[in-house]
């Protein structure tokens, strides 16, 4: 009985999984997403997870991330089911992403539609083997987004001080 790869002596090669976000007030939405990333590559994959910068972020969402940079790609990096995280490129450029990490498969959320596009375009125009699974939203509970915990805390919190 043989396994591929171990016919040759070389062990399968471990898939590598490229999941990409913001991640600001990590949340239990954004473990969920991670995690279902990696199982997408199955036993023994490597999840490399990009992290947006804050510039980029402030021309895509009109506002800084609460969290700097650097402090949210340590808070991902720190995650048990995160092997690697990486500050992307201001200019959100996916082609230089792919040639850096190398993945075999591209997670996205259920909310990054324009990136899914945009990443199925790059890999079809360059006929890349990288396969994209979109990872569905964990539940309809009202704390699933980084939006919505800001809004809450606002709500709660926001006339605190005008006492």
């Amino acid at each position: 009985m043989s396994v591929k790869g171990k016919e040759r002596g070389k062990p399968p090669k471990r898939r590598i999984v490229l999941a990409t976000g913001t991640f600001d007030l990590l949340h239990y939405g954004h473990v969920y997403y991670l995690t279902e990333a990696k199982k997408a590559g199955g036993e023994d994959a490597k999840l490399v997870v990009v992290v947006a910068r804050d510039k980029t972020v402030e021309r895509l969402k009109g506002s800084r991330p609460i969290i700097p940079e650097n402090q949210r790609r340590a808070v991902v990096e720190a995650l048990r089911v995160v092997d690697e995280a990486l500050l992307g490129y201001e200019d959100m450029n996916m082609e230089k992403v792919i040639e850096r990490v190398k993945p075999d498969i591209i997670a996205v959320g259920h909310d990054q539609k324009e990136i899914e596009e945009r990443v199925r375009r790059l890999i079809r125009d360059k006929n890349l083997k990288i396969k994209v699974v979109r990872v569905r939203r964990f539940s309809e509970e009202t704390l699933n987004s980084s939006t919505k915990i800001k809004m809450k805390i606002v709500e709660q919190y926001g006339s605190a001080g005008k006492k």
